[in-house]
């Protein structure tokens, strides 16, 4: 059964978010702990407004969180964007196991007919 995901779902936000590579960078380096906006840019070959785009991004998708004190902008991660991304590929994995179960009772019973199930 093939399921479709309305644009801007839970896990459509996330994959998208996840889908460049710099966007990873920032998700890794927060998955160490809250950082400044500054600290996050510092690695990275762009402008501050350049990481702040992406910052967004990530805020729509739920995967970073921020708050502002004064003028600073601190970030962190929140794990629990994952869940529905966690939840869709748990059933595409059980779809695929089954799958693989029915291929290989199938090749069993093949195998166990007379000429290996030749006619």
């Amino acid at each position: 059964m093939l399921h479709r995901h309305a644009e801007g779902e839970p896990v459509d936000r996330v994959l998208h978010a996840l889908a460049d590579p710099n966007r990873r960078v920032i998700v890794e380096r927060l998955s160490h702990g809250p950082a400044t906006v500054s600290e996050l840019a510092q690695p990275l070959p762009m402008s501050l407004s350049a990481v702040v785009q992406h910052l967004q991004v990530l805020q729509v998708s739920g995967l970073v969180r921020s708050e502002k004190v004064g003028r600073v902008r601190t970030c962190r991660i929140d794990p629990a964007a994952l869940r529905p991304v966690e939840r869709w590929i748990d059933e595409r994995r059980l779809s695929w196991e089954r799958s693989f179960d029915r291929l290989g009772e199938y090749l069993a019973a093949e195998n166990d007919e007379p000429n290996g199930g030749k006619r």
